[in-house]
């Protein structure tokens, strides 16, 4: 007999507001932890915000939030 396990999906929509000393890689790799901590899985991106603005991945400030 086989052993049928239910998952569900939360999709997360939000914004983590972090200290300033913080990195985005410690950031990303302490949620990571405790995503795994608890036996869950990740799966989609993250993206880093300074000033209102989405930060490219050479450092330089992309478009802003509130742009479409």
């Amino acid at each position: 007999m086989a052993v049928v396990i239910l998952y569900k999906e939360i999709e997360i929509q939000g914004c983590v507001e972090i200290p300033e000393s913080l990195t985005f890689n410690e950031f990303y790799d302490k949620f990571i932890v405790f995503i795994e901590a608890n036996k869950w899985l990740f799966g989609g991106g993250m993206n880093e915000i300074v000033d209102g603005f989405y930060i490219n991945p050479d450092g330089t400030k992309g478009k802003h939030v509130l742009e479409e």
